[in-house]
Order: C-alpha cells, then structure tokens, then sequence
C-alpha cells in the first residue's frame, strides 16, 4: 500500500522505508497529529480522562465557581503557576508543529509555487511567513488580553499586590502556547532537514533564549508586565517580518520609507520596554529579585539595540558591494559595443576602390 504525502512535506515519487529519516520527515504531521489524538480520545473514557485532561487543560487555579442555581453565570476561573503546566506545554507543543505543518503546505507552498523564488528568496519567504503568522496571532492575542484586565488604563496593576498575581483563562493560556511555540522550533530544524551550522544556530539560539525568558517570568509571578511587554516586542517583530516580506517581492529602492518606519518603531519599542520596567521593578515592586529581572531587560533591550545597528551596518555595506559590482558589469558591457563599430568601418573601407583605401603605414609594411 503506497503512502500518501501529508502535511507539511513534498511529494516524492519513490515511497521512503518506513520508520526510516526521510519517512519520518514526510510524514512528521500526520505522525504528531495520530499522538495528540491519543489524549483527546483519552478524555473520553473516565478511566484516562484524569491523565489525559493533565496535558489539554489548564490546571492549578485559585479560583472560580462552576455555575449553579445560585449563580447561573458562575465565577470566572483564576490560575497560578505550577509543574503541571508542563504537560500542557508537551501537548501544545505537539499541535505547534502540526499548525506549523499546514501553514506551511496550505499558505506558504501554494504561494511560492506561483512566484518562482530563488533558494535565498525562498528560504527567507518561508521564515518570514511562519514568524509573521505567530507574531500576528501573539500580538493580537496579547493586545486582547491586556485590553480586557485593564493594565493599560491602570498601569499600577502591574505591581500591585505582587506576587499575587492570579491569572485568567486567556492569560495563562497565552503563556502555555508561548511556550510550546518556542519549544517546538527544536524539532523543526530535524522536520525542515537544516544541517549547516550557519543555519542552526540562530534558530536554536532563538528558540533557548525565548524559552528560558518566558520561563522565568511565568515561574516568578512577572506574568503581567511579561504580557505587556511581550506585546511591544511582538509588535515590532511583526512589522519587521512584514518588510521582509515586502522586500522578497519588490524592489530595495522602494523599500527605504519602509525601513525608515521600522527602525522607529523598533527604537520607540525598546525605549517604552525599558521605561515600564524601570517602573514595574524598580519604583513599583523593588526588592534584589527585581532588581535581578530589571538588569536583565535592560541588557536584554542593549544587546536587541547593538544586533539591530549591526545588522543595518552589514546591510548596507553588502549594499555598497552590490552597487559596485553591478557598475563594474555596466562597464564590461559597454566595452565589447566598440568592435562592432570597427568592423563597419572596414566593410566601408573594403567597398572603395583601391586608390581610395587607406594604405597602411610603411612600419607596418616593414614589419610584415
């Protein structure tokens, strides 16, 4: 029976041995998407649904009334942190990668088939598209989040009464996905088969570091000054993939303005990220654990600033290459456009009689 292709893969014309690396890879979504279903079918026999809920629902909250007579609305739900948030992480992760699978197949691959992009285009279409889908669904969500607690309107909530800092459905929730994502890039660079160490290494860097961040604030009850400043940066990031975007399809002339708004906005994030957690740490919530966090955001917002100057700089200096590479083609050719012109003016030559043909000099004759 010859195997289909799925989700988040080419097709092949041979069928690869199964359980062997190329089989895997091609069939990695239809493979995760066969295990998460094992704990969604887990929740509906009574004797798994205990073990299985442990990694779909939200757990360890503080809070909250199922509804009753009494209260037909009920009371909502409020949670903290706690080690069964792990498991949740393992199971989202899981639909990350298939979400990651289908964007990847339905949205990105239908789209670069009919733009016929070089590999580097290509490579940087495909990154881009992912990061704009999750920074898009992150900022939106997170936007949501902080609109309906109220922290924008009453910024002191983001100190008050710290570390009790009981969190709803949505913001917990939020971070469990935020999580997952960053895990889940690990296993993407096995699924997209990136080998070179070039490649790797920013991924894996990315991922770690979002992980590790998020982490620690979720565990050190920073969840509310994490959302809001998450938010900003993914902001910024959304618009920064979207010039990228921009820039796989038009012109880099065109894209100037554009650049112009983004480093604004990029700066203008880094500036009001430092001033909120000057606030929320230092004058709000104080104490050495503060102090520890705020030095580390404020290193943080300095490396984001000496990487982005650095990008820019090596950005224009491959500019100012290819300008003169481009000129130095110009002028090769124009050089061979003369010869055609000489040999015109033989032909002319070569139809007078020969009293009227230029005779060549006697050196020359001598030298013949």
């Amino acid at each position: 029976m010859a195997i289909k292709p799925g989700l988040g893969r080419k097709t092949s014309n041979k069928n690869p041995p199964i359980l062997s690396h190329e089989f895997v890879i091609q069939n990695h979504a239809d493979i995760i998407s066969c295990v998460a279903m094992v704990f969604v079918v887990g929740l509906m026999n009574e004797s798994t649904a205990a073990f299985a809920s442990a990694f779909i629902s939200l757990h360890h909250n503080v809070s909250g009334e199922d509804p009753s007579r009494e209260q037909p609305y009920g009371k909502a739900y409020t949670y903290i942190a706690g080690i069964k948030d792990y498991c949740a992480i393992f199971f989202y992760t899981l639909t990350c990668i298939i979400m990651h699978a289908i964007i990847q197949e339905f949205v990105l691959d239908k789209i670069s088939k009919k733009l016929h992009l070089s590999k580097f285009k290509l490579a940087r279409f495909n990154e881009s598209g992912q990061l704009v889908a999750f920074y898009l669904l992150s900022f939106v969500w997170g936007a949501h989040v902080v609109l309906k607690e109220g922290y924008l309107g009453q910024v002191a909530q983001l100190w008050e009464g710290f570390p009790d800092h009981p969190m709803s459905f949505l913001h917990k929730f939020y971070f469990i996905v935020q999580l997952a994502y960053y895990l889940h890039m690990l296993p993407e660079l096995y699924f997209q088969k990136i080998k070179t160490k070039e490649e790797q290494q920013p991924k894996i860097i990315h991922s770690i570091s979002g992980f590790t961040l998020i982490v620690l604030a979720y565990t050190l009850s920073f969840q509310r000054l994490a959302l809001v400043l998450l938010t900003l940066h993914y902001f910024s990031e959304l618009l920064s993939h979207v010039f990228q975007l921009i820039g796989v399809f038009d012109r880099e002339e065109r894209l100037a303005k554009l650049r112009v708004v983004n480093n604004g906005v990029f700066f203008l994030i880094r500036f009001a990220t430092s001033v909120i957690g000057v606030l929320t740490l230092h004058y709000g919530i104080g104490g050495f654990r503060s102090l520890l966090a705020l030095g580390g955001l404020i290193a943080l917002q300095g490396y984001l600033v000496f990487s982005f100057i650095t990008e820019q700089l090596r950005a224009k200096r491959e500019a100012k290459k290819e300008a003169k590479r481009e000129a130095k083609l110009a002028l090769q050719t124009k050089k061979p456009s003369k010869a055609p012109k000489d040999k015109v003016k033989r032909k002319k030559e070569s139809d007078l009689p020969e009293a009227d043909q230029s005779s060549p000099s006697p050196v020359k004759q001598k030298l013949k």
